[in-house]
């Protein structure tokens, strides 16, 4: 049988990969899905998150439409007053939904596809067929609960979308010949992370060999920086960083794409401004005690004090959590390996949903 309209409808506190079979599988056997996700103000994930990795993942099927909406109403299926306060959000949802077909007609569902025993009672409601999938959890032996308790554990069960979204990133940045390299892959092997390496590195080498195609005795010092250069350096780390961070729960990375805002400052001159996100912890590696070692591409030995200060004040006006380790490398080490595990930590403790 197919169905005109149908309701997925739950938290996806996180989208797991349960979630995507029940809306595949309503997807298989309807014109239209709405899939309605329901947050709360006190969980730990926003729902614009879960509402984006939702779309991503179902990107490819025609007919689903995934919208997001609060819920803090409280949970108690015995009471009337209360099935009829949540009933008000999802209708509110599936009036979004008509709005974006352009037909209020098609507001209205003739089916409810869930995995919960809820479904019944939310399909009589809405005047509809409730058509349970897999309510014993036996072709993906997952919860929402589950994931929460454990990320690590349950890692396979998300999708690539959710992996990167939840991947606890922890990045280390540093002036030059600070060890930022040396520090990050031994953190990485310490918390059995994956690792990536700075791209600035590579695209300066490309950089010298493009421009050495038109002065073939070119050097470092004729190379000219431009805005474009720092940007195409961030979008390239970002892009290393999504792509590794699908791979394992926790993601080590020298450097990333806000870093390479401040390699733009020291190179133009002037603050500038990319597309970053907010990994788990920074770790700054300080220049004290650190010899230069000219490696035939630095230059900034007289400026190692000057942007291991540059971080600091990027780091702390943008509130984000960092530590900045010294000493020797074994003790470099320490430092970050403790700060990484209260980040991951922190990372994957979620906030219990609304009983």
């Amino acid at each position: 049988m197919t169905f005109e309209h149908s309701l997925v409808l739950g938290k996806f506190y996180p989208p797991h990969r349960g979630h995507h079979h029940l809306i595949r599988t309503a997807a298989s056997r309807s014109e239209r899905v709405t899939v309605a996700v329901l947050a709360s103000s006190v969980e730990s994930i926003p729902v614009e998150s879960r509402v984006a990795w939702l779309r991503a993942e179902h990107a490819s099927e025609p007919g689903v439409v995934v919208l997001g909406d609060l819920d803090d109403h409280p949970m108690d299926f015995h009471s009337d007053t209360v099935w009829e306060l949540h009933m008000g959000v999802a209708r509110a949802v599936l009036a979004r939904r008509a709005i974006l077909d352009g037909s209020p007609a098609s507001a209205v569902v003739d089916a409810v596809f869930s995995s919960e025993a809820y479904g019944d009672e939310m399909a009589k409601r809405l005047g509809a067929r409730h058509v349970p999938v897999d309510p014993d959890r036996v072709a993906f032996p997952v919860s929402g609960t589950a994931v929460r308790a454990s990320v690590a554990d349950n890692w396979e069960m998300l999708a690539p979308a959710v992996r990167a979204g939840l991947c606890a990133r922890i990045v280390v940045v540093g002036a030059e010949s600070t060890g930022t390299t040396t520090l990050s892959r031994a953190l990485a092997s310490a918390l059995d992370a994956s690792w990536i390496p700075e791209y600035g590195r590579e695209h300066t080498e490309h950089k010298l060999a493009a421009l050495r195609a038109f002065t073939p005795e070119a050097s470092l010092d004729g190379l000219v920086w431009t805005l474009g250069d720092f940007h195409d350096v961030a979008a390239r780390q970002r892009e290393l960083a999504d792509a590794a961070a699908v791979e394992r729960p926790v993601l080590v990375c020298d450097n990333d794409s806000w870093a390479a805002s401040v390699w733009g400052h020291r190179y133009l001159g002037h603050p500038i401004t990319v597309d970053a996100r907010r990994p788990a912890l920074y770790v700054l590696t300080d220049h004290e005690g650190v010899p230069f070692e000219q490696d035939g591409w630095r230059d900034g030995e007289h400026l190692r004090a000057w942007m291991t200060g540059l971080f600091e004040e990027g780091l702390a006006a943008r509130g984000v959590p960092w530590v900045k380790v010294t000493g020797s490398p074994e003790a470099r080490l320490a430092q970050a390996l403790a700060a990484a595990r209260t980040a991951v930590a922190d990372q994957f403790t979620f906030a219990d949903p609304l009983g």
